[in-house]
């Protein structure tokens, strides 16, 4: 609550009232709101170099980040690292231990796209959620995004990790573009709650799908997704404030499905491709290979590939 406090700024177009209807303060606790107490800046700090690298290597786990880290100058243990990653939601994509935890009690779901071609609309949707960065803290995004077209259907932000703002993303894309075939996410507790999986299986010709363990690249498309959001908005502007970052992310999601050509459509943007259902697609695939080891023998290897 305090963290929320900080973000309300009397230099915003926004008036007070609307700024603190925004971010779920109360307006009168904000006038006679206490001293603030600092947040830890050496955190907030390794925090935004942790997201930077993530940002631009999606694979690296806490082992490599931690390296990274100490080249930088910063000493750090692998636990520290681990919990901060934890905190922003961020799982390398190397098979190990996964950070997006899912609730011992939850249903998961099998994995439905290994092999799979998309080839229309609204056949594969997928979510996913990502750390925005402030100078005072941190909030969360989250988006459902149409494989085929790379569309943005929706998209929510949160200061927190529950549940509710994902399934609020979710209607919000099941109600303006109706129900795809599939509906892949990862494994994390947002995603495996009751009200979540309620959300989807209340419509019976939709599919449930669910990345497997420590294979972020299930879901690659999200992570490019956030790629971008980070390299060509949060990152160059720079949000001071959570109203700030909402009004930046409106703006940026519209000229990223409006406006921006993208290569791997042909140059064409993500509303043209998913209204005119031609030029877009996607695929995950598995191909596996053969070769001789030191001593002869033959052994199995994986490559992971995926259609842009």
């Amino acid at each position: 609550m305090k963290l929320r406090k900080s973000w309300i700024s009397g230099d915003e177009s926004l008036p007070v009232s609307t700024q603190c209807q925004l971010i779920d303060v109360n307006r009168t606790s904000h006038y006679g709101k206490p001293k603030q107490l600092s947040p830890n800046d050496d955190d907030l700090l390794l925090m935004r170099l942790i997201d930077e690298e993530y940002a631009l290597h999606p694979f690296y786990g806490s082992r490599r980040m931690r390296q990274i880290l100490l080249k930088k100058g910063y000493t750090v243990n692998r636990k520290r690292v681990q919990r901060l990653m934890r905190q922003l939601g961020l799982a390398g994509m190397a098979p190990g231990p996964n950070t997006s935890k899912s609730h011992p009690e939850h249903q998961v779901y099998p994995y439905l796209l290994r092999g799979v071609s998309v080839t229309k609309p609204n056949q594969v949707w997928s979510t996913d959620i990502t750390y925005c960065r402030l100078p005072g803290g941190f909030m969360y995004l989250t988006a459902v995004i149409d494989w085929y077209s790379r569309k943005a259907l929706a998209w929510r932000l949160s200061n927190s990790m529950e549940s509710s703002f994902c399934v609020e993303c979710l209607e919000e894309a099941l109600r303006k573009y109706g129900v795809p075939e599939i509906f892949n996410s990862d494994q994390g507790a947002q995603f495996t709650s009751d009200v979540f999986i309620q959300a989807l299986t209340k419509y019976p010709t939709l599919r449930i799908s669910m990345d497997g363990r420590g294979r972020a690249l299930d879901n690659i498309f999200v992570e490019r997704l956030w790629r971008s959001v980070k390299h060509e908005d949060l990152y160059l502007k720079g949000y001071g404030t959570a109203v700030a970052l909402k009004q930046g992310l409106a703006e940026y999601f519209c000229l990223y499905n409006t406006e921006r050509p993208h290569q791997s459509l042909g140059y064409k943007t993500p509303d043209e491709v998913y209204k005119s259902a031609t030029g877009g697609g996607a695929s995950i695939v598995d191909k596996f290979s053969q070769k001789k080891s030191s001593d002869g023998s033959s052994e199995v290897t994986a490559q992971h590939q995926s259609a842009a």
